[in-house]
């Protein structure tokens, strides 16, 4: 378990990332492309958002046919060795189809690899194809999550370790390695919105990353509340209650109608195909719209944009800002441009934005 440090530091600047699953993506002729190749653009993405003074670049983790990426850490790893500054996260590392020790073993190489710009997101996933995939129960979809997460919370000490549970075998005085040159990993807890999970993370003592996909963000004040509250009982009044994140769909274009009018179509497709594999009815350009002016959806120019990241920073308190800027089969160019007016034009206009209060 991580225990939050006492201590009157002032609050930790906020920090801004991008998010991808590696949607497969179409070609400007509509064609679909191939999963090799939108691993490599996935890539230059990740190099891009470097270049242009982006904070954080995470990737997610799928097993099925509409994203590429099965596997963070290889894909992070070639952004390493092309990078200097910019963070290699997950997004999320699905840890209960996982190994712990394997989980912290591969990004402490990515560690290494990158000179200590790696972390790890995890989550217990809300896709379930990794369960058969790896032979795991979907019976055992809890207690999966609850025993993982509290051996990797263990293994961030880098010590011996002994633990017990009925998931894998146990470890008796067992070290990971590589170890960090920091010391320890960072590590945080993605949260969909449910007081469990809320102080599941807090009891842990790890950076919460709360993922806002539909209504508006406000809606998690209380649950920001909540882990704040957690940390504090659960570690001692004068805690310091580590960061919390925010994870959410959007996408920048030079202009509102732009940005809404190439984001819809890929938007629809991606959330249709869900839809129909979990029983939702179709999303509508209506519905779209009222998640973008209020809701979840971070879409438009980059003032528009830059305006509701700012309102929802300061509205939750949180220190740190995703923008999960692939949404569908959106083409690369079309990525990377938004990738470029976000680090270029939003970032610096939300940090005007915050510092003027």
């Amino acid at each position: 378990m991580s225990t939050p440090t006492s201590s009157q530091a002032d609050p930790p600047a906020v920090t801004f990332g991008i998010d991808t699953f590696g949607d497969v993506t179409v070609d400007a002729q509509g064609a679909p492309v191939p999963a090799h190749q939108v691993l490599r653009d996935v890539v230059a993405e990740g190099v891009l958002a470097d270049a242009v003074g982006i904070d954080h670049f995470s990737v997610g983790e799928h097993h099925r046919d509409d994203y590429a990426i099965s596997a963070p850490e290889v894909v992070l790893a070639a952004v390493a060795a092309r990078t200097e500054r910019i963070t290699l996260g997950s997004a999320v590392t699905v840890l209960s189809s996982d190994d712990p020790v394997r989980v912290y073993q591969r990004f402490a190489t990515l560690d290494a690899i990158s000179s200590g710009r790696a972390e790890i997101t995890v989550g217990r996933g809300s896709f379930t194809e990794s369960f058969p995939l790896f032979g795991h129960d979907l019976g055992d979809y809890e207690v999966l999550f609850e025993e993982k997460l509290d051996l990797l919370a263990r293994l961030r000490d880098e010590g011996p370790i002994t633990w017990t549970g009925s998931t894998r075998a146990p470890l008796r005085g067992q070290r990971a390695y590589p170890t960090t040159e920091r010391g320890a990993l960072p590590v945080w807890v993605g949260v969909g919105g449910s007081p469990e999970s809320v102080v599941r993370t807090a009891t842990h003592g790890l950076p919460m990353m709360l993922a806002i996909i539909g209504g508006a963000p406000a809606r998690f004040a209380p649950y920001v509340d909540l882990y704040a509250r957690a940390i504090r009982q659960l570690h001692g009044e004068d805690a310091v209650v580590p960061p919390v994140g925010v994870h959410s769909p959007g996408f920048v274009a030079d202009t509102d109608d732009e940005a809404l009018d190439l984001m819809f179509p890929h938007f629809k497709a991606n959330r249709d195909r869900i839809g129909r594999e979990r029983g939702w009815p179709p999303t509508s350009r209506a519905e779209f719209e009222r998640e973008a002016s209020e809701g979840a959806v971070f879409a438009g120019s980059p003032e528009t944009v830059a305006q509701r990241i700012a309102s929802t920073v300061r509205e939750l308190g949180v220190q740190r800002f995703d923008l999960k800027y692939s949404n569908g089969p959106m083409p690369h160019a079309q990525l990377a441009h938004a990738i470029e007016l976000y680090g270029t034009r939003v970032l610096p206009r939300v940090r005007e934005l915050l510092a003027e209060g």
